[in-house]
């Protein structure tokens, strides 16, 4: 292993909501909270079967979730009254919060589906405000061109642009790079601890070290990730935050700092006040 790259793991096989077929990377016994990042899916298939029953009405609360989609077509609505549709390259963000109730339905009943839902963690203080939410299509996301590369700038700021998704008071970065063949492109570090690349399309040479289609690498902080595609062309997510360092603990939607935080989420959802 490079002085670069501290640590590889692969997704896992997984089902969630009414049995979409996904692969779990970050929240998986091989690779637990990446702190601020709780949780990471890709879904990819185009055969219907492994999507089109989505992801029925179901609570959250205690942080944010981020969707980005590579390919296809989903709905979002919500127990706040809010509701859209991310296409390929747009992405869309929810703060739960102290709670909300959605849903995430296919808006497309064949071909592709593929894209990302991000977990992000919330400070004990945030984890109890008003819920929120946003919509940001593919038009909204900058995007820096290169030579025979393009970077697409989620969230956080890179070399002048910044990108649509906002968290207040805790910044992170969220970069789709896009690679043709054999194409090269260096990303500085932002001094983040937390430092992360999912390799989603192709084979990328990191700093010297070759990584496939599937593999998340756990990234040094302090150094500048020089990046080369192989023969074909390639994908890669980018993920870096510093870490909020609090207690974290998860009962599947509810992610909290304290157990007793968790019971009384439960209760408050059995009751009908997750929402209020």
């Amino acid at each position: 292993m490079s002085k670069m790259i501290l640590s590889r793991h692969r997704g896992i096989p997984a089902q969630d909501g009414a049995g979409v077929k996904l692969t779990r990377i970050i929240n998986q016994p091989n690779l637990r909270h990446q702190d601020p990042f709780l949780m990471l899916d890709e879904f990819r298939s185009d055969n219907p079967n492994d999507y089109i029953a989505g992801f029925p009405p179901h609570p959250h609360r205690g942080f944010v979730t981020l969707t980005y989609m590579l390919a296809g077509r989903m709905e979002h609505r919500d127990s706040n009254g809010n509701t859209g549709v991310v296409s390929a390259g747009g992405a869309q963000w929810m703060k739960a919060a102290r709670g909300i109730i959605h849903a995430e339905m296919p808006k497309q009943e064949d071909g592709l589906m593929w894209g990302f839902q991000l977990w992000i963690n919330l400070p004990a203080a945030r984890k109890m405000e008003a819920a929120d939410w946003a919509d940001y299509a593919e038009h909204t996301i900058p995007k820096i061109p290169g030579e025979r590369s393009e970077i697409r700038v989620i969230a956080g700021e890179f070399e002048g642009q910044e990108g649509p998704v906002k968290q207040p008071e805790q910044a992170f970065l969220m970069l789709d790079v896009r690679l043709q063949a054999n194409a090269q492109v260096s990303i500085p570090s932002q001094q983040q601890e937390t430092r992360l690349a999912y390799i989603y399309q192709g084979q990328i040479t990191v700093n010297n070290e070759p990584v496939t289609r599937g593999e998340l690498i756990r990234l040094a902080p302090q150094d500048l990730l020089q990046l080369q595609a192989g023969d074909e062309p390639a994908g890669m997510i980018v993920l870096a935050a510093n870490p909020i360092g609090e207690p974290i603990v998860q009962y599947g939607p509810f992610v909290m700092n304290q157990a007793e935080e968790i019971e009384q989420a439960i209760r408050d959802y059995q009751a009908g006040r997750l929402t209020a």
